[in-house]
Formats: structure tokens, sequence, C-alpha cells
């Protein structure tokens, strides 16, 4: 008997077709989820505005939001990349999504991958959506665009990799309960609206090697201060990604 003829021929797509699809997917679940746009837009945005239309915290420096807005677009990238991957892929992992997903032609390393562009897409809009605010806020930025990039890009892998890690080896519940606290306590203590200096210089010194404070802080010294590049907060960014990113990818249980 014949083999049969199949058209289209069956099997799996191309691997980039299948990471394109699979970062539509997980963009547009970002975006649907009213959880999400609560951390990623809303809550960055009403920050932003209030702490600089509001003379709440002496910053000591210039205009409130020429320090504001570099802090709110590192805080940006924490809650998109470390909160909402972390609880989002923590229940996807407890529901059995991810083991479904990992079942599939699409590599597993292909879906980490397409999780992380559909942050960076995400952080793209969120970035955009900030930066119309902060201008019409009065910001004035300086510094060099590719540093600022460099920093971010190196902020989203260092975060991505601390949200997967904790999704990946605690229960749906307990990252949940964590993500927030984490998120609550880094918004106060890295910098992102109170200046690091308002810190006892003990404190302070533990605290600028946080992820978020090197963030902000870079950010902050290339576009308030007009710094070319902020080598030593690269470093410790580019060290928290590779701890990260490599403990994610060692510890992660898929079920």
């Amino acid at each position: 008997m014949s083999a049969g003829t199949y058209a289209p021929k069956p099997g799996a797509a191309p691997l980039g077709r299948m990471i394109g699809a699979q970062t539509a997917l997980e963009t547009r679940m970002l975006l649907r989820n009213g959880e999400q746009l609560l951390l990623t837009v809303i809550i960055p945005s009403l920050l932003l505005v209030l702490f600089s239309t509001v003379d709440i915290i002496d910053t000591g420096r210039g205009k409130s939001v020429d320090f504001l807005a570099p802090g709110i677009l590192a805080l940006a990238v924490m809650s998109t990349a470390f909160t909402g991957q972390a609880i989002a892929t923590g229940f996807e992992r407890r529901y059995g999504v991810l083991k479904r997903l990992g079942a599939s032609p699409l590599p597993r390393w292909a879906l980490m991958t397409s999780k992380t562009l559909a942050v960076l897409v995400t952080e793209v809009l969120q970035v955009v959506l900030l930066t119309v605010i902060a201008f019409a806020l009065g910001w004035s930025p300086h510094g060099n665009p590719f540093a600022v990039l460099l920093l971010l890009v190196l902020g989203t892998a260092a975060f991505s990799g601390l949200g997967l890690l904790m999704a990946g080896t605690l229960k749906a519940e307990a990252t949940l309960a964590a993500a927030n606290l984490v998120f609550l306590l880094l918004l106060v203590a890295g910098g992102v609206i109170v200046p690091m200096d308002k810190f006892p210089g003990g404190v302070r010194s533990v605290l600028d090697l946080l992820p978020i404070s090197a963030l902000s802080g870079g950010l902050r010294d290339v576009l308030q201060d007009g710094a070319s590049m902020p080598w030593g907060n690269l470093a410790i960014l580019a060290v928290w990604a590779v701890l990260g990113l490599g403990s994610a990818a060692k510890f992660f249980r898929w079920e």
C-alpha cells in the first residue's frame, strides 16, 4: 500500500516562525491581563505624575521630573521583566501550561526566548508611554542613547533571570507574594523615588549592589547628569544577568 500524500506536509513549522508566533501570543496575554497592566503601566505612570507634580520627596537635584523619570523607567523594567513575568510564569507552571508547551515542537529554550521577547516588546511600549508623560511634565534628558539602551537590555536580562528563577522554584502562591513584596521593597530602597543619599552609608553600600539601584542609578547618571557610559552600573547588571539567567537555566522546574 502506497504512502498517502498530504498537503500541506505535516510537521513542525520553522523555528523562527514558532518563536514569532509564541512571542505574539505571550505579548497579547501580557497586555490583556488587568493585574499586569496595573503593574506595568498604571503604577509607574501614576508615580511619575504624582511625585513630579507634588512636592513629597526632596530630590535636591533640580526639577523633580529630571530625577524621577530615569527611576520610573527602571521601575517599569522591573515590573515587567521580574514581577509580572514571575507571577505569570509561576501560575502557568502550576496549571500545567508549561508542561504541555514543553511537549510541543517548540524547544524549551525557545519558549523562554519567546517570553523574553514578549517582555522586551512590552517594555518598548512602556518606555514610549513614560517618555511622553515625562516630556509633558517638563523632562530634559541628556546623555548617550546607546548607554541607555545597554542599561535597559542588561537590566531586562537581570530581572528576567531572577523572575524565571523564582517562578521555576517556588509554588505559584509563594511566587505571587514574594514577587509583590520584592517589588514594594525595591520601589522604596532601590533609588527609584527616594535618593540613595537619604540612606545611611553602610546601608547604601549594600543597596547600591542591587540590580534596581544599578539600573536606576545608571539611567540617572546618563539622562540627568550626561554621563557617557556608567561602567560600574553596567558591570553590576551584567553580573546579576549572568547569575540570574544561569541559575534559572539550572534550577527551573517545568512541573
